[in-house]
């Protein structure tokens, strides 16, 4: 990858779980690399959503290369979740034409609950089956999933944790890390975000400052959508001997659940 930039260039591996992830420094100039990035990104960066897009370029063996300005910020803390520009940014993603447009010509399909409620159940191993937060949250999915319909299928990034918000010194904000993102119902990215870190007597304010009123129908697709998600990272930490944090997933359901 050095003969991109040429030797006046360092290179670092950036972390992740992937390990396509690269850093390149040279002096005070500060680049993002990633290796094999979804054409998606191109469209993410002319949104303004997340950091520029540089340039892209094509390797001998055919990998491709793209180069992001580096972002010099921090992650958003969990109260700075509940502010304006989040809301507003999130929406901005969920009525973005383009970013739908593209997802479609990448084959993403749109996400369907009864799709998704069949992968849960084929997927929880016996012993997850077997507790009983885990059962009453299987039949709340099942007996709610006729009541659950969105004809309005949106981009989801489906990640979304005060992590992946960054903002920048000019308080410039942005939503990284877009690898799971799928064309589905609004209701899984705000369900998930209003549980994870906004007060429940909060959600209607949130959801006004986002562009819509807190009604039962939207209450219950939030719901059916972080109980779907919960059961998916319970049976996922359980595979990864991860015990603890299966632990705390499975309060979470039980909390929700009451």
């Amino acid at each position: 990858m050095e003969h991109l930039l040429g030797q006046e260039w360092e290179i670092f591996p950036a972390g992740g779980a992937t390990g396509e992830a690269f850093i390149a420094v040279n002096n005070d100039e500060k680049l993002f690399l990633k290796r094999n990035s979804s054409p998606f990104l191109a469209v993410l960066s002319a949104e303004g959503i997340v950091p520029k897009l540089i340039w892209t370029r094509r390797l001998e063996n055919g990998d491709t290369i793209t180069a992001q300005h580096w972002l010099d910020g921090r992650e958003l803390t969990h109260e700075e979740m509940n502010e304006e520009n989040v809301a507003h940014l999130l929406r901005k993603i969920h009525q973005s034409k383009p970013l739908l447009s593209m997802l479609k010509r990448l084959g993403k399909s749109p996400l369907l609950p009864d799709i998704m409620l069949e992968n849960i159940t084929n997927n929880l191993d016996l012993e997850i089956q077997s507790i009983s937060s885990i059962q009453r949250a299987l039949y709340f999915l099942q007996e709610n999933l006729s009541l659950i319909e969105c004809d309005d299928k949106v981009v989801c990034h489906c990640d979304v944790n005060h992590n992946n918000w960054m903002v920048t010194k000019e308080n410039k904000l942005y939503l990284i890390d877009w690898d799971g993102a799928m064309i589905a119902d609004p209701a899984i990215d705000l369900g998930i975000l209003l549980n994870s870190y906004i007060p429940k007597d909060q959600w209607g304010s949130w959801l006004e400052r986002y562009g819509v009123k807190l009604e039962p129908g939207l209450q219950l697709r939030m719901k059916w959508h972080v109980l779907a998600q919960l059961l998916i990272s319970i049976q996922w930490h359980k595979r990864k001997s991860r015990l603890k944090e299966m632990d705390i997933l499975l309060k979470n359901l039980e909390s929700i659940l009451e």
